[in-house]
């Protein structure tokens, strides 16, 4: 099973957004854990992948180690990280996106708290 973690400011920003409805976007986002190739592929960084997973009008952005979701099997789910890191409107998509990639190039995958 791949590991979920959610980065602690997203995390906030999803409780104070969605109040009541934030388990269930939680719950949501803990699916890539069984499932850990769920989502849509937005780009690539120095080997790290950016997906998002879509919730109404929602995106929520999440990155992990390309090369170990490529060639997966289920010994290696043990060691697959998804980290999801950024939560962005439709309307802000594409900001945010290059934000993302901004930060992996300058800092790594070590540049969100």
């Amino acid at each position: 099973m791949a590991k979920v973690e959610i980065a602690n400011s997203l995390f906030l920003e999803i409780e104070k957004k969605f109040k009541g409805e934030a388990h269930k976007i939680i719950d949501l986002l803990e699916t890539l854990e069984e499932n850990p190739k769920k989502g849509k592929l937005l780009g690539q960084v120095g080997g790290i992948v950016i997906k998002e997973l879509k919730y109404e009008s929602f995106r929520f952005y999440f990155i992990t180690d390309g090369n170990v979701l490529r060639v997966m099997d289920g010994a290696m789910l043990t060691d697959l990280l998804i980290r999801f890191v950024r939560m962005s409107h439709k309307k802000d998509q594409q900001k945010t996106i290059e934000e993302i990639k901004k930060i992996l190039r300058n800092f790594g995958a070590t540049g969100f708290d």
